[in-house]
């Protein structure tokens, strides 16, 4: 994948997930959909979004180092193949 796609993909994610977090974490403390639930949430969106973008520039490389470990095959086993059948 190339920095560009990283770049954008990190973008688009996390403009995703702070919008939906700061979204639905307003609501629930705010009581609800209500009028200070509207006018508080672009405010917490706006503190959140540089906040998961700079996180997730720590965060993504070492969860792709995490995941190839995890998915690394041990032992030297074979990975498992489906039987023909």
């Amino acid at each position: 994948m190339s920095k560009k796609s990283i770049l954008l993909s990190q973008v688009i994610m996390t403009f995703i997930m702070a919008s939906t977090m700061s979204g639905v974490l307003g609501m629930i403390f705010s009581g609800g959909p209500s009028m200070e639930w509207l006018v508080t949430w672009p405010k917490q969106f706006i503190i959140a979004w540089p906040i998961a973008f700079a996180l997730t520039m720590v965060a993504w490389p070492a969860s792709m180092a995490l995941t190839g470990a995890i998915l690394r095959p041990r032992g030297g086993r074979a990975p498992a193949t489906p039987e023909a059948g």
